[in-house]
């Protein structure tokens, strides 16, 4: 239930930032949650390798060349699914840093009213 109620918040957030940030467009809500769904994967799968790869780079910035990783895992998804579209690598970092921030503000709302 728990996973059903993060996948649903995940798509509405694609939709809310995609209407108000420009250089981001979602097509309609199959496509957000479509963003959502390969989003959740290459966080998944992809981060992780990108990660290890450039753990020194990452070590080396203090952490900082992680938003730069998230900005690539969004210029991904954005080839992945067709009618998402993000104009410049700054509008995808300016979107992950947001979604990122939403995404745990909500976490951290929902977990705290569960327990």
């Amino acid at each position: 239930m728990k996973t059903l109620l993060n996948f649903i918040i995940t798509t509405l957030l694609i939709l809310l930032l995609a209407k108000f940030l420009p250089g981001i467009h979602v097509t309609d809500w199959w496509t957000a949650a479509g963003v959502a769904i390969v989003l959740a994967f290459l966080n998944f799968i992809v981060k992780p390798l990108l990660i290890l790869f450039t753990f020194p780079l990452t070590v080396a910035t203090l952490g900082l060349f992680l938003l730069v990783i998230n900005a690539v895992i969004i210029l991904l998804t954005e080839k992945l699914v067709d009618g998402f579209t993000v104009v410049s690598f700054w509008n995808a970092l300016l979107f992950s840093i947001i979604l990122s921030f939403a995404k745990s503000s909500i976490d951290t709302l929902i977990l705290k009213s569960e327990s």
